[in-house]
């Protein structure tokens, strides 16, 4: 019966030769080891190969196998063993599956059993180990690798998700700067267009300020209606040439074109044809009083306010006339009143 003990450490174990490559295979007794203890294989947790008995089960098999076919062909020899103890059964081998799963109980004993079997049997840990060394730098390897190939995935998707959130922040921060750079431009037409309507009504304002100015600088003062003039019909002068049977108002003759003027500041409320007045302007003072300009030959302002001293038209003949002059009536009331008194008693040389 073959040893299934592992050869001493430095020990190199060689292959039997096969048949006719050498001469009759004899073991003695120095060459066969007696084995002590129990033939039992420790069983070690967690690795690919718990222990190297297996491999070296597996090589005194093989040895054996080789010589018994030399041996076959080879005249028997006697050989002399040792008396050996009554030896304990021997459990199973492990299958192939078994080996590599790590379980090498053989289908019999517990783990622990195993393990003081082993140390029975002579083996030492440094020999189990290193049957176990090999599987382990090989699982370790292929655990490595798929470590690796993992990790190699998971950072790809982390730079993949860190590309895509980066392209996010970029075109959300791209919308935030167009919509504040259009709120911006939004605010900027919006203050230019408050700026444009200020301006203008401080214009306006500033305009009807400068009106009120003049109206108030002319008010209370009194100005000639024309200039150049000459008197020619004063009032109350009868004759058949007048509707009235006499003349209602004063003529400052003046060559057509000669500016006419407010005698002082009022409201215009009427401006166009009169019939035998010709073209026609009638100021109204705040006092009430209307002045009449009569036969003018053109209308320069024809509504709203004036001041004394502001041009409103020009000398003409239109209408019932002999020559161009202004025709100057001064009413209150209703009723007419003698236009050279009423401008000398508002202080003006007439």
């Amino acid at each position: 019966m073959a040893s299934n003990l592992p050869a001493p450490e430095g020990t190199e174990i060689q292959e039997p030769p096969t048949a006719g490559a050498w001469g009759e295979w004899n073991p003695t007794e120095d060459s066969v080891r007696p084995v002590r203890g129990k033939h039992r294989v420790a069983r070690q947790r967690g690795g690919l190969a718990r222990s190297s008995t297996v491999l070296g089960v597996g090589v005194i098999a093989a040895v054996g196998a080789g010589g018994i076919a030399t041996a076959q062909d080879r005249p028997q020899v006697a050989i002399s063993m040792p008396s050996m103890p009554d030896l304990p059964d021997m459990p199973d081998l492990p299958t192939m599956t078994q080996v590599l799963d790590g379980d090498f109980s053989g289908g019999h004993g517990s783990a622990d059993d195993t393990r003081h079997t082993g140390a029975q049997a002579g083996i030492i840990p440094q020999q189990a180990g290193r049957g176990a060394d090999a599987g382990e730098v090989l699982r370790n390897r292929i655990l490595q690798q798929a470590e690796s190939q993992q990790d190699a995935a998971g950072a790809k998707a982390l730079a993949d998700a860190a590309q895509a959130a980066q392209t996010a922040a970029a075109q959300e921060a791209k919308a935030e700067v167009d919509a504040a750079q259009k709120a911006a431009d939004d605010a900027k037409a919006a203050a230019e267009a408050q700026a444009a309507a200020e301006a203008k009504a401080a214009e306006e304002a500033a305009a009807a300020k400068a009106e009120q100015e003049r109206v108030a600088k002319s008010a209370g003062s009194y100005s000639l209606p024309t200039s150049a003039y000459t008197l020619t019909s004063h009032y109350g002068v009868a004759g058949s040439m007048w509707s009235s049977g006499y003349h209602t108002g004063l003529d400052f003759a003046a060559p057509t074109g000669t500016p006419v003027k407010a005698v002082a500041a009022g409201k215009i409320t009427s401006a166009g044809w009169s019939g035998a007045y010709g073209y026609r302007i009638v100021l109204e003072l705040e006092d009430g009083t209307e002045v009449w300009y009569c036969h003018l030959s053109s209308m320069s302002v024809t509504s709203g306010s004036v001041g004394a001293g502001d041009t409103i038209g020009r000398v003409g003949a239109t209408g019932n006339v002999t020559g161009p002059h202004l025709h100057l009536e001064v009413r209150k009331g209703g009723s007419t009143v003698d236009p050279l008194a009423w401008l000398t008693s508002k202080g003006l040389n007439v």
